[in-house]
């Protein structure tokens, strides 16, 4: 019995590894202790997977809080509960009162951005995302620029907005992309893409040129990095969102040529044997651990059935030689 209690508990910690290797991601940690929303990093944006289901519950606590403790944190949160409640009018009112009641603080400012973007004040949002920068220039991971670039589009009203405009870079023309960008320029740009587009995901649904545009050069990025499977989900998420360009097939079609090379061509398994690299996305990882897991516990439970059967021949042992 108690070998079998040892063996599950190596079991469960092996398991719990392969549970804690994914938590790689974003956590929205409201002031009353609820956690929000946890993203993990993967490599399409698809937005906040919210884990509250009873949001009025939450507004009325963290209201309770409030009155209780005077902390304007829990009134910060609350504004924010509000607007992905899509209750607008009721979080502006609370925003710009807790404006008055604490001036100047980066929240409040970032939210109000936010929020004015989604009632389609533009020229109020880019004031109040530009002042958020101003309160802390590292919000959103130093992606806020690209949130000015995109209200700049929308208050000039580009019809057919670039990504060059958005992303002050082109990626060309032709099918197979090019840059001009450092390696960690390029990274760069592609932490700034990925973290504001899954802000907009969140509360913007297909279609959106906007987003269309954003999502094609975070796909251009993936290709460039030669991560193929996660480059044509991208780009089909592009075209979900509303994306019309004969360059984006041409893209997905060497995508998929590129895909079959990579890992079907000997040369390239060769190329791997004197040194080259490749990257492993979240399900190939998920799969090494998994088989790694598997290794382990069978091994274990061998190595537990030897130890029990090295014991039981040696009772045998001492009871055939007294």
């Amino acid at each position: 019995m108690n070998r079998f209690k040892v063996f599950f508990v190596v079991v469960l910690v092996l398991f719990s590894f392969k549970s804690f290797a994914c938590l790689n991601g974003d956590t929205k940690l409201l002031k009353n202790g609820v956690v929000l929303y946890y993203d993990e990093h993967k490599s399409i944006p698809i937005g906040h997977t919210f884990n509250v289901e009873n949001f009025p519950k939450l507004i009325q606590d963290l209201e309770y809080q409030y009155k209780k403790t005077n902390d304007i944190d829990y009134l910060s949160d609350k504004g924010y509960v509000l607007i992905i409640s899509g209750k607008y009018q009721e979080a502006l009112k609370l925003y710009l009162e807790i404006e008055k009641l604490k001036p100047n603080r980066y929240s409040t400012a970032s939210n109000l951005g936010t929020l004015y973007e989604l009632m389609g004040e533009n020229q109020k949002a880019y004031d109040w995302i530009k002042k958020s920068i101003k309160l802390n220039p590292e919000s959103h991971k130093g992606s806020e620029w690209l949130h000015l670039k995109i209200l700049e589009a929308k208050i000039k009203n580009l019809k057919d907005v670039s990504g060059a405009f958005l992303i002050n870079t082109s990626f060309g023309s032709e099918t197979i992309p090019k840059t001009k960008l450092s390696k960690k320029e390029l990274e760069e740009l592609e932490h700034a893409l990925y973290y504001q587009l899954n802000e907009r995901v969140t509360f913007i649904k297909p279609k959106d040129q906007i987003i269309s545009v954003l999502l094609f050069e975070l796909g251009n990025i993936a290709l460039l990095n030669k991560d193929y499977l996660s480059t044509s989900d991208i780009y089909q998420f592009s075209k979900k969102y509303g994306f019309q360009n004969e360059l984006i097939n041409n893209r997905i079609v060497l995508c998929y040529e590129n895909w079959l090379r990579y890992y079907g061509n000997e040369n390239e398994k060769l190329l791997m044997e004197k040194g080259g690299s490749f990257r492993l996305e979240g399900h190939q990882i998920d799969t090494v651990v998994i088989s790694l897991i598997i290794v382990s516990v069978l091994f274990l439970g061998l190595l537990i059935y030897c130890i029990f059967l090295f014991r039981k021949l040696k009772k045998i042992a001492l009871v055939s030689n007294p």
